[in-house]
């Protein structure tokens, strides 16, 4: 299957969607630099420009996992699409089913193809936008990856095994242009894992450089996956998937949002977030500073 869409809304041009600013209730002061407060022991910004989206018209934007955290990450980004007024196209992977088994933690409408039910369920979404949704009923793996995952593409990686992070990282480390959003949190497997922990990392490239770190480079866990891809001839469906909170899937695509919502103004200052959700905790790893933020990914070929 082609992983293409017929644009729509054509004629848009270069537009830029403002999608909010920082001003409070008060008409805030018109001067242009920044002030910083301390704000529970961290450094706030304060600043009165505002955050204008820069996603190109054109952008293709692929959620990759329909679990826990995919269909979270996709309804709001669906949402948030919707009211860019660009043409865009949205882009389901996930050859798995929708099974009873899902209904703690996923949100679907019938049973069957993952990426076909929510491809149907957020059509009804974005009726009248200029988002276009094709639906991928595929696992990614070292066959197709190629051409699932191609140069300009924003990659939402929701997937919960170590295997096929690995190959996504690295496929996406040899790419001239992409930027990939990851997340997971652990399952509930007492005493070793509570289940509330979890993390996003994020890996950008343009022109052939790394404006981030790729996903292996801090993460011995994901360089070192071995074993079996979902969808594989030896994996009978893997082993049985563990326990997961719905609220630590929830803090995980909270996280992969911001840090795209963050990353499509221009304004990413880190390459990780690791969070709690049972110690209300949530911190930034590895700043990016100055000239090193990355900015939004031209329109792909």
């Amino acid at each position: 299957m082609e992983v293409s869409v017929d644009e729509r809304g054509t004629g848009v041009g270069n537009m830029k969607a403002r999608v909010g600013n920082m001003k409070g209730g008060e008409e805030m002061a018109t001067a242009t630099t920044t002030e910083r407060q301390q704000v529970g022991g961290r450094t706030d910004v304060a600043s009165s420009d505002e955050l204008i989206c820069g996603l190109a018209p054109g952008s293709r934007l692929k959620v990759i996992g329909l679990g826990g955290v995919g269909c979270i990450v996709l309804r709001f980004l669906a949402i948030f699409l919707r009211h860019l007024d660009i043409p865009l196209r949205l882009v389901l992977i996930d050859g798995d089913d929708f099974e009873p088994s899902n209904m703690s933690r996923m949100e679907f409408q019938h049973m069957g193809a993952k990426a076909d039910v929510k491809a149907a369920e957020i059509a009804d979404m974005l009726d009248f936008s200029d988002v276009g949704v094709v639906p991928v009923s595929e696992y990614v793996n070292r066959e197709n990856i190629e051409r699932l995952i191609r140069p300009g593409d924003h990659v939402f990686l929701c997937v919960d095994n170590h295997p096929t992070r690995r190959l996504v990282a690295e496929h996406c480390a040899g790419l001239s242009e992409v930027a990939l959003f990851s997340g997971g949190n652990d399952g509930v497997n007492p005493p070793n894992e509570r289940g509330t922990y979890g993390n996003v990392q994020i890996h950008v490239r343009r022109d052939g450089i790394d404006w981030s770190a790729p996903l292996t480079k801090f993460h011995p866990e994901i360089r070192q996956a071995e074993g079996e891809l979902p969808g594989g001839p030896n994996c009978g469906q893997m082993a049985e998937s563990i326990p997961q909170i719905l609220f630590a899937n929830l803090g995980v695509a909270s996280a992969m949002l911001n840090a795209f919502f963050a990353y499509s103004c221009g304004r990413l200052g880190y390459q990780e977030v690791q969070f709690d959700i049972l110690e209300a905790r949530s911190l930034p790893q590895f700043p990016l500073k100055g000239d090193r933020i990355p900015q939004p990914l031209s329109a792909p070929e």
